[in-house]
């Protein structure tokens, strides 16, 4: 079965809670739920977690299999459920094409996985390298992902995946192609600048062969929001701006046809090098390190806490010692209120 590249794992290092981790897996008393837990639709099914079942059954019924992997306590969990399953058009287009199944991304639940092998909840989420919540693989009949979404879309961008997949387009067209053209953008605009970012035409692979530092490449376009948001705050902010000193970084435009050399050594398009990166949301970060290996990935919503988290986990190498950067940025979170910093996810 194919599964998108995770880039050695990762947008976002993120959707830690401030909650500990050890709660999900704590037994409750009859009745009572795990501190920040996100009541789910009524109409997400009561699986016995056989997923070729699920997906036998969903198939029989002219649907899809979507799995949701969430943690209690996940702020951006709760925004997928309160903005975009809430929304009464997109609720209604998710049970049109998919039977959803919730997955507890530390529970011990008994399932049988794709190839019929009887493991849990968590052991699942480890095999398919699923590194932060919300994640979400968007199944077709022959149990492959169509389409991965690692992290919180938004409520447009989360529909135009639903009917993405749900349509079955993957047959003519790439997503990334599907969304633009669903949300056709004006053909002017400025791409965002970074001062000191490596200049155009790139040359990553001769960059890996000089530097002693990680490189990043981020992945806009002209007219993006996020990108909007992450330059005019994120970006902006001093801990992030002394942490971004310890990379390397481009910063491209996923449409561009400029011919690039890759970290690889490729010579190509950079809207191929993109497409072939699985690049399906802007803005994306990847990290290489310094052989020029991809490493890590961020994509989708994120906030400054958990860019940072993910800036260090690479610069230190952590992804070594603690291939989970879930388990990482829990660490980071429990030391810091320890020590009596008050962690605002959302900011």
């Amino acid at each position: 079965m194919k599964y998108p590249r995770l880039i050695a794992s990762l947008c976002f290092g993120f959707l830690i809670t401030t909650l500990s981790t050890q709660a999900a897996d704590e037994q409750l008393d009859q009745g009572m739920v795990n501190p920040g837990y996100h009541e789910q639709p009524p109409w997400f099914k009561a699986s016995f977690l056989d997923i070729r079942e699920d997906i036998n059954e969903a198939t029989e019924n002219n649907q899809r299999l979507m799995l949701y992997f969430y943690q209690d306590g996940c702020p951006y969990c709760a925004k997928l459920l309160r903005d975009n399953l809430g929304n009464p058009s997109i609720a209604q287009a998710t049970q049109q094409h998919f039977d959803v199944i919730a997955i507890n991304l530390w529970g011990d639940r008994e399932v049988v996985d794709f190839a019929g092998n009887i493991t849990t909840e968590k052991q699942l989420a480890e095999a398919l390298r699923v590194q932060y919540t919300p994640t979400l693989l968007l199944l077709n009949e022959s149990a492959e992902v169509v389409l991965r979404i690692n992290g919180y879309f938004a409520p447009h961008k989360f529909r135009a995946a639903v009917d993405f997949v749900g349509g079955k387009h993957e047959k003519q067209q790439d997503f990334r192609t599907f969304y633009a053209s669903a949300n056709p953008q004006p053909a002017s605009g400025t791409l965002h600048q970074l001062a000191d970012s490596l200049p155009m035409p790139l040359h990553l692979a001769d960059n890996r062969a000089q530097s002693h530092r990680p490189l990043l490449v981020i992945f806009e376009q002209k007219i993006c929001p996020d990108c909007d948001e992450l330059h005019q705050d994120i970006l902006r902010r001093p801990q992030i701006a002394h942490a971004l000193t310890n990379l390397d970084i481009a910063v491209v435009d996923m449409w561009s046809k400029e011919l690039i050399q890759t970290p690889e050594g490729h010579t190509m398009p950079l809207t191929d090098w993109a497409k072939a990166l699985g690049i399906h949301h802007t803005p994306s970060w990847v990290f290489f390190d310094t052989q020029g290996k991809a490493v890590f990935r961020i994509e989708a919503y994120v906030k400054s806490f958990h860019i940072h988290g993910a800036i260090d986990y690479v610069v230190s190498q952590a992804y070594h010692a603690q291939p989970n950067f879930q388990r990482f940025l829990q660490h980071r979170t429990d030391t810091l209120h320890a020590r009596g910093f008050n962690i605002n996810l959302m900011d």
